[in-house]
């Protein structure tokens, strides 16, 4: 069993949901990029995402785009990301990884050569935006081979054959695309996505995390009462941007350690685990 299964089962022993932030390999400085992953884990964090930094990465929005530039300045590459993974595995051999990123620095690096490096890093998962299933079947075979997750998007114009595939293909959870937009936009539906969470879980038999639009803990907190994970990036990187590079980590560690309390909180109340 994955890292990443073996967590959602943890929490769903424990009626909890998995928190799931996103940092950008990199971001604000390489060198605050591990101990960045420690504190989000030592915050709250059940499944760390650490993107990898792309010059056009086009689901992303405005925050995300300035982080992949900035990671970008520093000459951050996909091998560098791959030592940040196993230098934070030094320290911490537990807390779930997954990549998200896009196909260019994967094709460049050449795929096979990328997956057996990604799981001697400590790697677990690998979210690449545009590898869909139709496009990504062997890539997410080789990955599934080398003990990795395949993990795939799901968005709200996704079809019966598109569950299908993910379904048939993918591994670890679905990250479920809340809005017709890109990372960090700030008109989520909440009511859609209940609705359509208990569908998705019917179809493709894995955890379903939310993403795009998370922005607080109000947020967080109506999320985590119908699904399975809350995945939140833009508002992380927010913290950081508005913060000297001294307290970005302390910043970021006090508003994750808020999105982890409203999230128990929900679930308490309730006295549900989904």
């Amino acid at each position: 069993m994955s890292r990443i299964a073996s967590k959602f089962e943890q929490l769903r022993a424990a009626g909890r949901k998995a928190l799931i932030p996103f940092i950008t390999a990199g971001d604000p400085h390489p060198a605050l990029t591990v101990p960045l992953m420690h504190v989000l884990a030592e915050s709250g964090a059940d499944i760390i995402e650490l993107g990898v930094p792309f010059s056009d990465p086009m689901a992303d929005g405005p925050t995300v785009q300035r982080a992949s530039e900035r990671a970008l300045k520093h000459g951050v590459s996909l091998r560098r990301v791959l030592q940040l993974v196993t230098e934070f595995r030094r320290q911490d051999g537990e807390t779930p990884v997954v990549l998200m990123g896009y196909a260019n620095p994967i094709e460049a690096y050449g795929g096979g050569a990328f997956v057996g490096a990604a799981r001697n890093a400590g790697v677990d998962g690998v979210l690449v935006v545009d590898y869909p299933p139709e496009e990504g079947a062997q890539f997410a075979a080789k990955l599934k081979v080398a003990g990795l997750d395949p993990i795939f998007l799901l968005a709200p114009t996704s079809t019966e054959e598109r569950y299908a595939q993910v379904a048939r293909m993918g591994g670890g959870y679905i990250y479920y695309v809340s809005l017709k937009g890109v990372t960090g936009a700030g008109h989520l539906d909440h009511a859609q996505v209940a609705e359509r969470i208990p569908l998705i879980r019917a179809r493709v038999g894995m955890p379903v995390g939310v993403g795009f639009g998370i922005r607080d803990a109000d947020s967080a907190r109506r999320i985590a009462a119908v699904a399975d994970a809350v995945v939140i990036g833009s508002r992380i990187i927010e913290e950081m941007e508005g913060a000297s590079e001294g307290e970005a980590v302390s910043r970021v560690a006090a508003f994750v350690r808020g999105i982890r309390a409203a999230m128990d909180e929900t679930v308490s109340a309730e006295g549900v685990t989904r």
